[in-house]
């Protein structure tokens, strides 16, 4: 297993992991930003990260009948858990703001199901997954993620096996750190197109 030093610096070089000062999607400002999308770009850099994500989850979770994804975060690392672990993987998809199972893809009663994310902050779109899983009367075992960036204020109600757990502060515009104001910011992310 990578320890959290090595996985820091694979982060940092695919540029999954990024500092100086961000304004987020919600707003809020920060002096580090997440894009997992950004290492799994990186083939050979994301296996080494899942695989030992994979080692983490085998040591938890002793029988996990399938893998289910928030898209579209999710569908890659999901997909390549499931692949190495040899476990069917499916994802939920978003129509008229609610994640549901599209494709014909099934969640069957009473299966174990694992919850895996690229990224955990709020937990929103994992909670949402966990609701489809007890809805189709089956059981969320867990919780994986590469990056598990919640906090007290975000609590999650299984345990997360992350690859690296981050504390990332954010603030508001009228409460930066000195530090932060002389830095211009960037809106980077998905949602600021």
């Amino acid at each position: 297993m990578l320890s959290y030093k090595e996985s820091l610096k694979i982060l940092k070089e695919t540029d999954a992991l990024l500092e100086g000062h961000f304004i987020l999607s919600s707003g809020l400002h920060s002096e580090k930003y997440v894009q997992c999308a950004k290492l799994l770009s990186k083939p050979e850099k994301a296996k080494t990260i899942c695989l030992s994500l994979a080692e983490k989850i085998k040591d938890k979770y002793q029988s996990i009948d399938l893998i289910l994804s928030p898209a579209i975060g999710g569908i890659v690392i999901g997909y390549e858990i499931g692949r190495i672990l040899n476990i069917e993987t499916i994802f939920a998809e978003r129509v008229n703001e609610k994640f549901v199972l599209r494709r014909d893809f099934n969640i069957k009663k009473g299966q174990k199901v694992l919850i895996v994310e690229d990224v955990i902050t709020t937990g929103k779109s994992i909670l949402e997954c966990s609701n489809l899983v007890k809805n189709k009367l089956a059981n969320v075992v867990g919780y994986a993620c590469i990056i598990d960036r919640s906090d007290e204020e975000n609590k999650i109600d299984h345990d997360v096996v992350s690859q690296v757990q981050i504390k990332i502060p954010t603030y508001k515009e009228e409460n930066l750190p000195k530090h932060l104001e002389t830095i211009k910011p960037v809106k980077p992310g998905s949602r600021n197109i």
